[in-house]
């Protein structure tokens, strides 16, 4: 029997009732009369506390709470892609046809998958008799032109088949299957179920990333990499260009699926990814981006409590699909207000404060979050990879690195992009501080580089890399005594970073050639600087000057740094044809200096 009790305290977001005897932890509740969606996050006696997710505005003592006996579900079928749901998986185009508003109304019902839409079914070949478990693959559905929706046994669901639809078009609705457990249960699959969205699906093998995420970003994919399957946070301060950076991300990224969270942000934010994306070319299909995209609208003017169910909701979509065997990638922007949400919840409910007022077990629910994320074997058959990649922008005060959020947060991550107001200021970006940001992947994903792209890509990484740590070092010296108190190598050093800089890790994220660098660009405008360098280290030791190299192949540089711009990634000879021209001018100077040298005095 469902639980009915009343309200007789409301504070915010949080709703007190009694009469709750029976209800359970993270039950989902329906909270009075217009039977507002909540979820019980605490039980004394016979009250529960009950956290809602929509406004409890109006709300009074007296009115009914609802039981429904089942804990916070979304639901997992044919149909999310595509789709822009609100923090608890009500589709936002749905509602307005249903509202006739622009605006989402309280106790508004409308279910996240389209009861009336016909799905082409194709059984995998599955007979009646056959032994099925959990992540078993029923059939095949298309999704979208990009997706193939595989149609699995819902995890928990085993024993014998009894029966299979045949190939055809259905419903979510519709049964597809029927099997009969060993104690004379049946289960009627359908092309959709139900899962919790705090409970992780299931998996037979957590396995190490090893293949990059390639994003397109230089920056990130070759100093500061993400593995399929990987951990990172983008932490930084308002202005330093999170959002763009995430949405490049989500943009650009080879994950097969992508889902965007806009986690308590801006309105005018989520605006535009909601405009932006689904005018968007997939650039490694051509495809819609919207195709195999979903999209999570939660913004800051929407109630706090939802900021928490958002984050539940991407995440168990995320692995829905890894268990058909996808990579995908979660963005979530911004996990500070997930943790804002946390703290509020935690003052309603008077629990004592840690620190900067955030609950204590903060770091707990990061971890819980960002340890979903993986490359996993998962359950069924036939034996399937999948992965998600988890990452998180954080908003740090100030840009304080140092607050509870980002502190929590590098615990549980292996990639952490540092955004600098102080590069975003000086229009340097992607604005990532390479002092400070790391990626624990760099060796793990190498392998995959050096077998696809070059068996140099390590060595020439490190050697960029070490050469902006110079750079930083060098700069203090210049601060006190000037360029002119360097050697000519520490000189070459400057130049070279200036050029690494510029030409490899800024990167217009408007602009239609820069937006997106291959794989195969990004190691060609490496191998040129490096290769540069080499060479001019060498002119250095033959007596030739960083004063003479910069003045002498100025317009060389100067068309290597803007190639960014001007070559294609499908016109790549065009870098090697500037390689080719910057090494010899080097040469030419190399030998003219000789001359001279050789000449006779007068």
């Amino acid at each position: 029997m469902p639980v009915k009790g009343r309200i007789i305290r409301v504070a915010g977001p949080l709703v007190v009732a009694e009469g709750m005897q029976g209800v359970q932890m993270y039950e989902m509740v329906e909270v009075g009369e217009e039977r507002l969606v909540g979820e019980v996050n605490r039980i004394v006696g016979d009250k529960a506390y009950i956290q809602v997710y929509e406004t409890t505005t109006g709300i009074k003592p007296g009115e009914p709470v609802y039981g429904t006996g089942a804990p916070l579900s979304v639901e997992l079928g044919p149909g999310l892609i595509g789709r822009i749901y609100d923090g608890i998986q009500r589709p936002l185009d749905a509602i307005r046809d249903q509202t006739k508003s622009i605006f989402i109304r309280r106790g508004v019902k409308v279910p996240a998958l389209d009861r009336g839409r016909k799905w082409s079914f194709k059984p995998s070949g599955l007979r009646p008799g056959d032994k099925v478990s959990g992540g078993d693959v029923l059939g095949e559905v298309p999704e979208t032109s990009l997706v193939t929706h595989r149609v699995l046994v819902p995890p928990g669901v085993h024993g014998v088949l009894r029966w299979i639809a045949s190939e055809g078009e259905y419903t979510v609705e519709d049964t597809i299957a029927e099997v009969e457990a060993g104690d004379d249960r049946k289960f009627e699959i359908k092309l959709y179920h139900r899962w919790p969205v705090r409970r992780p699906r299931p998996v037979v093998e957590k396995m190490d990333p090893v293949e990059p995420l390639i994003t397109g970003l230089r920056v990130i994919d070759t100093m500061f990499p993400m593995a399929k399957g990987g951990t990172g946070a983008i932490p930084g301060p308002f202005g330093s260009g999170k959002t763009v950076t995430l949405q490049s991300l989500a943009k650009w990224s080879s994950a097969k699926i992508v889902i965007y969270i806009g986690c308590g942000e801006r309105g005018n934010e989520m605006t535009e990814v909601l405009e932006t994306f689904p005018e968007l070319q997939d650039p490694w299909t051509g495809k819609p981006m919207m195709e195999r995209t979903i999209l999570i609208a939660n913004t800051s003017n929407m109630p706090v409590a939802a900021r928490e169910a958002s984050i539940y909701t991407g995440i168990t979509m995320a692995e829905y699909y890894r268990d058909m065997g996808y990579d995908v990638l979660l963005v979530a922007d911004s996990t500070s207000r997930w943790a804002e949400a946390l703290r509020e919840i935690a003052g309603r409910l008077e629990e004592m404060p840690a620190e900067e007022g955030y609950p204590s077990y903060l770091a707990s629910r990061l971890a819980e979050f960002y340890s979903r994320a993986g490359r996993v074997r998962v359950p069924g058959k036939p034996e399937r990879v999948g992965s998600v990649t988890v990452v998180g922008a954080v908003s740090p005060p100030g840009g304080d690195f140092t607050e509870p959020v980002t502190a929590n947060t590098k615990r549980f991550i292996r990639v952490f992009w540092a955004l600098d107001a102080k590069l975003a200021y000086s229009r340097h970006y992607p604005a990532i501080n390479w002092l400070l940001s790391y990626s624990a992947y760099v060796e793990t994903v190498a392998k995959w580089w050096h077998e696809n792209i070059s068996p140099k890509w390590l060595e020439y990484r490190n050697t960029a890399y070490e050469l902006l740590l110079r750079e930083d070092e060098l700069r203090e010296i210049v601060r006190l005594v000037g360029t002119e108190g360097l050697s000519e190598k520490d000189k070459l050093v400057l130049e070279v970073a200036r050029i690494i800089r510029e030409g490899f890790l800024q990167q217009n994220a408007f602009d239609k050639i820069d937006a997106f660098a291959t794989p195969q660009k990004q190691w060609k405008q490496l191998e040129t600087i490096i290769d540069f360098y080499k060479a001019a280290l060498d002119a250095l030791d033959h007596g030739m000057t960083v004063k003479e190299i910069r003045e002498k192949l100025a317009d060389k540089i100067r068309e290597f740094i803007m190639a960014r711009f001007n070559v294609p990634n499908d016109r790549l000879e065009e870098l090697d044809r500037i390689k080719q021209e910057l090494l010899k001018g080097l040469e030419e100077l190399m030998e003219q200096r000789g001359s001279l040298a050789a000449a006779p005095t007068a």
